[in-house]
């Protein structure tokens, strides 16, 4: 079994579905901001409010955007996580019992270790960014529990910058912040968005991670 052909047929799959799943969004808010039909906007007359047209169509649907970019990268998280699984059952390994401790800090973690261990890979000569991905799965963790009653939106743990001084998965705004800036947000913390070029920048760390790890695993399980 080729286990990086079924990785990367979800890899295919996670970039098809977010770019379909977003299409009717993007045109919802093309349309309000253009004033087009149906939302040409209202004549504004003594008693409008001052706010723009439409807000609240037009931040539902970037909500929406929103939850479409967490489930992306939460389907991506798992498309890693089982190739690691299926590569760990056709060795007979058996990480998860080898090495509990690891595993408590994530699957990431976990199987670095354990086919280090196992199969004497060199994580060191990796191509992928390998904090890219631990902030895959920090994501997908973070999408899963992240949440709170009062919104859609997911937040990231308070200690984000203490482990990442660069986080990929947050608001445009927040990736070229300066240091009063951090220090701020460091106690406001940040909200979870996984944007189009993340996403797709994730899923080609995940492929260039998985073609160089693949003949490596290949040459274990065949012992050649």
């Amino acid at each position: 079994m080729n286990v990086d052909f079924f990785l990367k047929k979800r890899t295919a799959f996670v970039r098809r579905f977010y770019d379909a799943a977003v299409k009717g969004f993007r045109e919802t808010q093309r349309l309000i901001e253009a004033g087009d039909a149906p939302y040409e906007p209202p004549y504004y007359g003594e008693d409008s409010d001052g706010e723009p047209p439409f807000l609240e169509e037009w931040s539902e649907a970037e909500t929406s955007i929103e939850v479409i970019g967490r489930t992306a990268i939460s389907m991506l998280s798992e498309s890693l996580k089982v190739y690691f699984i299926q590569w760990d059952e056709l060795l007979g390994i058996q990480c998860g019992k080898r090495l509990k401790a690891e595993f408590k800090k994530g699957y990431w973690h976990g199987y670095r270790e354990c086919f280090a261990k196992a199969c004497g890979i060199d994580w060191s000569q990796c191509p992928a960014d390998a904090e890219f991905i631990e902030q895959i799965a920090l994501a997908r963790n973070t999408s899963q529990h992240g949440g709170r009653i009062t919104s859609m939106s997911a937040d990231h743990p308070k200690d984000l910058r203490k482990k990442f001084r660069n986080p990929i998965f947050v608001p445009g705004h927040e990736k070229n912040a300066d240091e009063d800036e951090i220090r701020a947000l460091t106690w406001l913390g940040s909200k979870l968005v996984v944007s189009r070029e993340a996403l797709f920048e994730a899923i080609r760390q995940v492929e260039v991670l998985v073609d160089w790890l693949e003949p490596q695993l290949q040459k274990v399980r065949w012992g050649h």
